[in-house]
């Protein structure tokens, strides 16, 4: 099954769900700011990007530069603050069985469809 944590605000997100919307596949959307994911869907979402979870953050977001930017974070306290602060992850995301992408540019979803 394929999954995009999507936040309907967010332009590039909006685009990458018409993306899926328009592929003609199943699909679910994850609305991640009102269903955040837990710390084991995180680590597995992660882990599956095949990134750092730094690299998950929304570094301009507000609440980053106030609380975060500048310390020195360990990977789970990164993890804490996205599962605190949800809006800090990036989006959307899509996930096809054990592949997964940050559609930034949305059309990085085609390659796993």
């Amino acid at each position: 099954m394929i999954s995009i944590y999507h936040n309907p605000r967010c332009r590039k997100s909006r685009e990458g769900l018409e993306i899926l919307e328009n592929s003609g596949k199943e699909f679910e959307v994850i609305k991640y700011l009102e269903d955040i994911p837990s710390e084991k869907e995180l680590k597995q979402i992660i882990k599956l990007l095949g990134i750092k979870p730094l690299d998950l953050v929304r570094k301009n977001e507000a609440i980053w530069k106030s609380d975060y930017k500048g310390k020195s974070l360990s990977d789970a306290d990164i993890i804490k603050a996205m599962i605190t602060h949800p809006k800090l992850i990036e989006r959307p995301i899509v996930i096809n069985n054990q592949s997964a992408v940050v559609g930034r540019p949305p059309s990085t979803i085609l390659d796993i469809l």
